[in-house]
């Protein structure tokens, strides 16, 4: 009797809506992301745009919530979970790009549009300082009244400091949406809303898909960054480190062999350069008490390298103001170029 019934009940439901409910369902197993969005409040011209916009990168389709939603119950699984986020008018969007490109597409495909009186504002609205487009007359008034300073400067009019007429939450009066609108302030945005959206039985709200990417870049560079140093510390060998950890393992066993004075080619020259440094030092302790006990050619290096000794300092002091004066100069040319660059980026 309750199979009966069934049949029955089916039997009444029009054929149009089968079909519907059949394509859904079809469209559903095709695509590995489906997401829905809402739509309410976009206009026609609007949505013909978006559906340009999205060409070949998702596939929109509206439908009735309640054929939605027993599409949904006749897949099964995971699909069901998306029905708490049918509500009010939704479009469904099918797609092959992952949750988080999808939402980064759909909030780049939304526009400014004013605000209507009555709509809460969804965010704090700020009228800026400055020159309006408006000339002399009752409508200084009219923005007075609603909060914003203005005044009449040079035959126009304009507001006097940057004012917030309205903060975020709060509803708009029809008053200062008119003026905000008459201003060119558009304080909403018009395109889909991501609810949600379902990728491999994962349900991904707005929330958790509203990701800042460039923060997330910041840290991932910092986190590799940070892990890179650590391997070198660590010696811990990859491909990125071995490169780094060889060179380290070079120059230390070049300090070392340099230390224990090996007499290995790497060192030679380093230690011959000690070793003439050394005597020349002790023949120019030797030269001051005995320089008799010294040969000519001895001498006269001692002699040489006092001289040179004596003549750096000197050399050093002429340079610095040369090259105080070189920064001065180099400094007055930055300036120079940074003033040309003002120039030309505001004509």
């Amino acid at each position: 009797m309750g199979e009966l019934v069934e049949v029955r009940r089916t039997e009444h439901i029009p054929s149009w809506k089968l079909e519907e409910v059949s394509t859904l369902k079809k469209l559903l197993s095709e695509y590995p992301v489906v997401a829905l969005a809402g739509v309410f409040g976009i206009p026609a011209r609007q949505m013909q745009q978006i559906r340009r916009e999205l060409r070949g990168t998702a596939l929109l389709k509206m439908s009735r919530n309640t054929l939605i939603s027993r599409a949904l119950d006749e897949l099964g699984g995971e699909y069901p979970k998306l029905k708490e986020y049918l509500e009010e008018q939704t479009m469904l969007v099918f797609t092959r790009l992952n949750p988080f490109k999808l939402y980064r597409v759909l909030e780049a495909s939304k526009t400014p549009a004013p605000i209507k009186g009555g709509m809460t504002a969804p965010r704090d609205i700020v009228v800026s300082e400055g020159p309006t487009s408006f000339a002399p007359g009752p409508v200084v008034g009219e923005l007075q009244r609603i909060g914003i300073p203005a005044a009449i400067e040079g035959g126009k009019v304009v507001i006097r400091e940057s004012k917030t007429v309205a903060r975020a939450g709060e509803v708009v009066s029809d008053e200062l949406a008119t003026m905000l609108t008459k201003l060119e302030i558009y304080p909403m945005e018009i395109g889909l809303t991501l609810r949600a959206a379902l990728e491999d039985g994962v349900v991904f709200t707005s929330s958790e898909l509203a990701i800042d990417v460039e923060q997330y870049v910041s840290q991932l560079a910092w986190g590799a960054s940070a892990a890179f140093n650590l391997a070198v510390n660590i010696a811990h060998p990859t491909a990125e480190t071995v490169p780094v950890l060889l060179s380290m393992a070079a120059s230390n066993a070049l300090k070392l062999a340099a230390e224990a004075e090996l007499f290995v080619p790497e060192v030679m020259e380093l230690l011959l350069s000690r070793g003439y440094g050394s005597a020349l030092s002790l023949a120019s302790v030797v030269a001051s008490k005995s320089p008799e006990a010294l040969d000519e050619g001895t001498l006269r290096l001692v002699s040489s390298s006092a001289a040179q000794a004596a003549a750096q300092p000197e050399e050093a002091a002429e340079e610095q103001p040369a090259e105080e004066e070189k920064a001065e100069e180099e400094e007055e040319e930055a300036e120079e170029s940074g003033i040309e660059g003002l120039g030309a980026l505001f004509g």
